[in-house]
């Protein structure tokens, strides 16, 4: 059976958050920003066949009569806003922790994305997501609706950890997809400098650029105890140790370094918050998305 990408609690939590973007504000002046998608606007756009989904209300009912199928009125609705969900499957988002072997960090970062994509659909936002790893990019274009929704889930189930981030090289259909006023929000364990560098090259193409960062409760914690072999799943680099003389040394270096991280993103001036995996799913979205988020950019 699949597993849900957005379990109930959270899916009814979602409902109090709001997308905001720095970029649209700005354009529109209009508090956090208009949606540009096919819905029930004002201006009519065109007829297409009724998905399982879609409102009543948007179901054209003379037309029913005369030809006995359901069809729905799309229309236009200005914005300047697509949300990108770039989602980290390096082979190091197969780390999980001890007390939960069959659950990785990236089922966490599918989990966000899915959950940034229901945000936007709320609010008839586009919204596109792009797998990374060198072991090849996964894409969907942005679009919005139900449809949508159902294709990013299906890639979603379908991304599986592996490989190292991609070179700038392998990144270049990014540049062709992503507009100048869309909102890009990075889900990785921002543990290689590319992924920082990535960040660093949107934000200084004018970007609106999100971190969230995706870390297991065993690096916070570092619970081990006696002999351990420790390995980099994408070098392949190994360290025996005992976890308990390595402890603390390894929380100071740790937390070191995402200081030095977190530096890097503020300079940038890019928004990020984490999620530990032993943490409510929606614990990083509340940060960043929640009441007030987005009183800041009113």
């Amino acid at each position: 059976m699949t597993p849900l990408l957005i379990p109930p609690a959270v899916r009814n939590r979602l409902k109090s958050l709001r997308l905001t973007a720095r970029n649209a504000v700005n354009l529109q002046g209009l508090g956090l920003h208009h949606s540009r998608s096919r819905g029930a606007g004002l201006e009519f756009a065109q007829y297409r066949a009724y998905e399982r989904g879609d409102e009543p209300r948007t179901i054209d009912w003379k037309l029913y009569a005369r030809s006995d199928r359901f069809f729905v009125r799309e229309s236009e609705r200005e914005s300047p806003l697509a949300v990108w969900l770039l989602v980290d499957a390096s082979a190091s988002m197969s780390q999980t922790d001890v007390a939960t072997p069959a659950n990785p960090r990236l089922d966490a970062a599918k989990s966000l994305a899915a959950s940034i994509a229901e945000l936007a659909l709320q609010q008839g936002d586009r919204f596109g997501f792009i797998g990374l790893s060198d072991a090849g990019l996964k894409l969907l274009a942005a679009g919005t609706g139900a449809r949508q929704r159902d294709r990013l889930a299906l890639d979603l189930h379908a991304l599986k950890p592996a490989g190292n981030f991609p070179n700038l090289a392998q990144l270049t259909p990014l540049w062709d997809r992503i507009g100048a006023h869309d909102l890009v929000v990075i889900i990785s364990d921002f543990f290689d400098p590319a992924v920082l560098d990535l960040a660093a090259r949107l934000a200084g193409a004018r970007r609106e650029v999100l971190g969230i960062e995706v870390l297991t409760a065993d690096e916070r914690d570092f619970p081990f105890r006696g002999g351990y072999r420790f390995r980099d799943p994408e070098t392949g680099e190994e360290l025996l140790g005992d976890g308990t003389a390595l402890r603390t040394e390894y929380l100071a270096r740790f937390a070191e370094a995402r200081a030095e991280r977190h530096a890097r993103l503020d300079h940038l001036g890019i928004r990020h918050a984490a999620l530990f995996t032993d943490e409510p799913l929606d614990t990083p979205l509340r940060r960043l998305f929640g009441s007030q988020s987005a009183a800041e950019y009113r």
